[in-house]
């Protein structure tokens, strides 16, 4: 199977892009491929552990947490979280922090790669 790299460059407020980039990596997994997620600007707050749930809004902690499980591999920009005020320790169980390097490497790698968001 092949490896797709997504790069999330959303913003989280009124934005279904990091419910549809979980969408598309939870039905890739489940054909078989190994996906890399990247978290870009504002998209680094879906990292942050303890995200609270209201009613009729996206809530992503569970599904995150949930497809971690099933092999996700999401990995957050250190220099947009950092820049956001929330540390390493603030991460989701499972998840990384590095620099844009990573990203770039992954994507060199990647049979596909696909950005979502942006301004």
């Amino acid at each position: 199977m092949g490896k797709l790299t997504i790069g999330c460059f959303s913003s989280l407020v009124g934005s279904m892009t990091l419910d549809f980039a979980l969408k598309l990596s939870e039905a890739a997994i489940k054909k078989g491929h190994t996906v890399d997620m990247w978290l870009s600007g504002n998209a680094t707050m879906l990292s942050k552990k303890g995200q609270r749930k209201f009613q009729d809004y996206s809530s992503l902690e569970a599904s995150m947490t949930e497809m971690l499980g099933k092999g996700l591999n999401v990995t957050a920009c250190e220099a947009c979280a950092e820049a956001r005020g929330y540390h390493k320790e603030d991460l989701i169980e499972g998840l990384g922090r590095k620099s844009m390097d990573w990203y770039l490497a992954s994507c060199f790698e990647a049979d596909r790669v696909l950005h979502i968001g942006g301004e």
